[in-house]
């Protein structure tokens, strides 16, 4: 089950937090999601590691923690995407599907010509979409 989404733009800037849990854990999501931040810049920024994926936008699993799985995707403009599950068995195959949806919805919403670029998303249609998409992780279903 996915507890929160997180759209962080190229400047390290948070663009959109979704927690999907209680409020009580919202901070500490918060928190996991910028660390997160770190290991993702280190896997950019380090092609030796990651030499036969340099051109891939799916940076899988970036970190475990106790409760918790922090997945990662960074867009062609450094845009990352980090998405924070608590199922311990996420297969690769769904966390990728997710976050082609996620980019699909987010391409949608930047592309509204109210939308200023590097501004915060306050789309209501994008949280409601980003929502649905939550809700079939998973499942096989289409969003």
């Amino acid at each position: 089950m996915i507890v929160c989404v997180a759209v962080v733009g190229h400047q390290n800037n948070p663009l959109y937090l979704q927690s999907f849990t209680e409020a009580d854990d919202a901070l500490k999501l918060h928190h996991i999601v910028h660390c997160s931040l770190d290991v993702i810049d280190e896997r950019v920024n380090n092609p030796k590691r990651s030499a036969p994926t340099l051109n891939e936008t799916f940076l899988g699993l970036l970190y475990p923690t106790e409760n918790y799985k922090v997945y990662g995707y960074l867009t062609n403009t450094k845009v990352k995407f980090i998405m924070v599950a608590t199922d311990l068995d996420v297969k690769d195959a769904d966390a990728r599907n997710f976050f082609r949806k996620f980019h699909a919805a987010y391409v949608d919403a930047v592309s509204n010509p109210f939308h200023v670029p590097g501004k915060k998303i306050a789309s209501r249609s994008f949280g409601a979409r980003v929502s649905t998409i939550v809700k079939s992780f998973g499942s096989g279903t289409t969003g």
